[in-house]
This record gives C-alpha cells, sequence and structure tokens, in this order.
C-alpha cells in the first residue's frame, strides 16, 4: 500500500503530539545510530516541549520530514522525524549531536547549504 505524502498543516505540532501520545515508529537505523552515538531514546521523547523544526524536506524518499533541534538535558541534539498524517505517526530516521563545525552556534542553521 502506498504511504500519502500529506504534510502536515503544523509539522511541529504534529511532531509533539505523536511523540506525546507514543504514536511512534522507531526505525532499524536510528536504533542504531542512537547507540553508536550514546544517545537515549528517554533523551528524544524526554525533550519533546523544546522541539524546534530547523529544515524541512516535504519531498523527502517516504514522507515528509523535518529536521527538530532539541536539548536534552545539558545537551543539544538533531532529530529527522518522518511524518506520516494518514497513519497519524512519525517514524523517527536519525538522531544525532550536531557537529560544530557543520552548524552556526545556535546549532540551527547550517553553514553550508
Amino acid at each position: 500500500m502506498a504511504q500519502s505524502r500529506t504534510i502536515p498543516a503544523d509539522p511541529l505540532e504534529f511532531i509533539r503530539r505523536c511523540v506525546q501520545e507514543r504514536k511512534i515508529f522507531w526505525t532499524y537505523h536510528v536504533n542504531m545510530r542512537l547507540k553508536r552515538r550514546s544517545i537515549s531514546r528517554a533523551a528524544v521523547l524526554d525533550s519533546v516541549k523544546s522541539y524546534e523544526v530547523i529544515e524541512e524536506y516535504p519531498d523527502d524518499k517516504y514522507l515528509p520530514s523535518y529536521l527538530v533541534f532539541a536539548e536534552a538535558g545539558e545537551e543539544q541534539i538533531h532529530i529527522l522525524f518522518a511524518t506520516d498524517v494518514a497513519g497519524d505517526n512519525v517514524r523517527i530516521v536519525t538522531a544525532y549531536r550536531p557537529d560544530p563545525r557543520e552548524w552556526w552556534p545556535d546549532l540551527r542553521t547550517r553553514r553550508t547549504q
């Protein structure tokens, strides 16, 4: 069955609601990345109130996706969410600590685009 490419009316609100309601699919890729990068699922989930969409990819391969900045305790992370509006869920594709060589000091703006 083909997935819908519907873009959420308010992507940030959609992502936050899905995370708060635990309507989340954790991809194999993100599970491997989180382990290797020592980022816990709790850090991704507990930082939901600090989420900020910093990049949008409406034409991403499978579903529209959004790069989100989050503050998890004392550290900052980026989380890539794919949004499945029709299925009313998000997929966490990857999460990482932003590299200051690639991001301006606010960690929300890429140095080169």
